[in-house]
């Protein structure tokens, strides 16, 4: 966090100097940012996959002093260079602290999931996404306040640089050792081919891949309105450094602020189902600063205590915030999803893959933000531009991985339309196969298991639900498996068996709900024998899966139950609001049960306990 910290307040203290202290011919101040920006990232391109085959091979606590000891050599050569006002100095040390970025990108995100488990996962990205924009805050703010003194101010700036620099190295020295991941690695020192290959193994997962595109175009959004921040303040908003500075403040706190949103809205699991939520709310918002920014009253150079006396200046800043908030929403989980998906042998070279990508798209943000201010184009217009884009591009991501949306509505059912509540998910394995057993009470049954487990599930389901509008297109974009009596169907009664063996065979969770249709009045149906021909047809695979009893309660005639007749009367989904939405939903979980030891009545006996439970502790209330 101290490496963002210094690496921000030196690019922004040189951006500061660059657009408002001194005049250089070569480098105009509308695309200082840019250029500046371009530079620090290009290491992330040229130098990527080797940092990820270190990170791999060695122990990366070891890697970290290094890196911390590489800073300060180059925090040294800045110093001189500020001291001096030496541009082409500075803009060499900027490349410099690209090299250390992205040395220390591999370590960092590669570092967690050996230290933390899946329900730490989401807590620990926030944490650290939330340190990393309090650092660039805090750089940002003291970079520009620092170069902006009078006289000293370049001084200060060198000063600061050097002392971050060291207190990083002194932090160092206490990280506690872990061992390396991959240490007979043979490392291949040609970058060019390293970073075809590093591609290539981060393609060979689509989630994980897809997943990487979709943070790489969440760093070319944000770079557009980090680079543009100076020459937004002083040309849109007619304010001074200070303004400049204010901007980056609100931004820096609305990511931290979504990145802990993450882990309280996440219920401790990684949640990618909050990504759609975040690329919602960064189109609207980025959309909204665009009409915030037009036409502003022409104005004298104002400070940031000026600024906050025009109200209209509130909704910008407003907008600014909200759109960062929901790009925490958005990243932390993409995040959370590479490092427990990929395999940890490779992490570090699948995240330097990431930081590739990033580099390519955030290279291409500034060629293309520079292309358009060129040709004539607002800095408001090219905020419209990329909330028009980033809709688009989320759309298209989120189509290719059905996973996101899959979650999202499970997260949406789950939070706002039921209280719902889960007891027991540290029985769902977060590795290896098993079978889910659950009462089957509703048409949303499939969505609420969705939400409660960590991992993607398949679900083998009547083939009649995916004729129900929505649900069934849901259901089939999840891939669930459909199932016909085999009096019915038997194509489709053969066909779903093997699948779900499949899923087994390919270590993945599948979930079955016994009884063979809807419960009519709400209490737990007698078990079909699928269950037992899944079971066998895995065993003969030499697969014998953990079989893991659940329980929904409190869901029957609720909105999305079956409609059912009292004294004449049509309840559930005819009457949405009885005993329907917004009331309290449980799913209880039990333990894992040996799938070679157990009967249908046996198992139904575990979910009736698990599902009678909670009446029986309400009733002790």
């Amino acid at each position: 966090m101290r490496g963002a910290a210094n690496d921000n307040l030196f690019k922004f203290a040189f951006t500061v100097l660059v657009t408002y202290q001194l005049q250089v011919s070569w480098l105009q101040p509308a695309v200082a940012g840019l250029v500046i920006g371009a530079l620090f990232i290009l290491p992330y391109l040229l130098l990527s996959a080797t940092s990820g085959q270190v990170t791999d091979k060695f122990e990366k606590t070891t890697i970290i002093r290094f890196i911390k000891n590489f800073e300060i050599v180059v925090m040294s050569i800045a110093a001189y260079g500020f001291v001096n006002s030496n541009v082409i100095l500075l803009l060499f040390c900027i490349f410099l602290m690209g090299v250390h970025s992205t040395l220390f990108g591999p370590v960092k995100f590669a570092y967690l999931p050996q230290v933390l488990n899946e329900r730490e996962l989401t807590g620990g990205n926030g944490v650290i996404e939330m340190g990393t924009f309090v650092a660039i805050l805090m750089g940002n703010i003291a970079g520009g306040l620092l170069v902006a003194t009078p006289k000293i101010g370049h001084t200060h700036v060198a000063i600061a640089c050097l002392v971050i620099a060291l207190l990083g190295r002194i932090t160092a020295q206490v990280i506690p050792l872990v061992p390396a991941t991959d240490p007979g690695l043979k490392i291949n020192w040609n970058p060019f081919t390293e970073t075809w290959r590093n591609l290539r193994m981060a393609h060979s997962n689509l989630v994980v891949f897809r997943s990487l595109l979709g943070i790489s175009w969440m760093w070319f959004f944000g770079a557009v309105f980090l680079s543009q921040f100076p020459s937004f303040a002083k040309d849109v908003l007619h304010g001074n450094e200070e303004v400049a500075s204010l901007l980056l403040v609100v931004f820096s706190i609305g990511i931290a602020a979504g990145s802990l949103l993450c882990e309280v809205f996440s219920r401790r699991h990684v949640e990618i189902g909050l990504v759609p939520l975040g690329a919602i709310g960064m189109s609207l918002f980025a959309l909204d600063l665009f009409f915030a920014s037009r036409n502003l009253p022409v104005a004298e150079t104002m400070t940031a205590r000026m600024f906050l006396f025009q109200s209209q200046n509130w909704r910008v800043m407003a907008d600014l915030g909200l759109l960062s908030l929901f790009a925490g929403l958005y990243s932390v989980p993409m995040y959370s999803l590479i490092q427990l998906r990929s395999q940890p042998s490779h992490r570090a070279r699948i995240i330097a893959a990431n930081n590739i990508l990033n580099a390519l798209f955030m290279i291409a943000s500034s060629i293309i933000a520079g292309l358009l201010l060129k040709f004539g184009a607002t800095i408001p217009q090219i905020f419209l531009l990329v909330a028009i884009a980033n809709a688009i591009v989320a759309t298209y991501i989120f189509l290719l991985v059905p996973e996101y949306l899959l979650r999202f509505v499970a997260w949406v059912l789950s939070h706002i339309v039921y209280r719902f509540k889960v007891r027991g998910d540290d029985n769902i394995p977060v590795e290896g196969s098993a079978v889910l057993v659950c009462n089957h009470v509703s048409f949303v049954d499939a969505i609420l298991l969705m939400a409660a487990s960590p991992r993607p599930i398949y679900f083998l389901m009547d083939y009649r639900i995916f004729k129900v509008p929505l649900l069934g297109a849901i259901f089939r974009l999840g891939k669930a498996i459909p199932i016909a009596p085999q009096t019915e169907d038997p194509e489709i009664y053969q066909q779903a068996f093997e699948r779900a063996a499949q899923v087994i065979k390919d270590g993945d969770l599948l979930a079955i709900f016994p009884e063979g249709g809807l419960t009519r009045d709400g209490q737990v149906q007698q078990f079909k024998g699928g269950i037992m021909k899944i079971l066998e047809l895995a065993k003969a695979n030499g697969n014998i899966p953990p079989v893991v009893p659940m329980a929904l309660v409190n869901l029957w005639g609720s909105f999305f139950s079956r409609i059912e007749l009292v004294k004449g009367e049509r309840i559930a989904m005819t009457k949405p609001f009885r005993r329907g939405l917004f009331n309290i939903v449980e799913l209880k979980i039990g333990e894992a049960m040996q799938s070679d030891q157990i009967q249908p009545e046996q198992l139904r006996e575990c979910v009736v306990l698990l599902y009678e439970s909670h009446w029986r502790e309400n009733f002790k209330r």
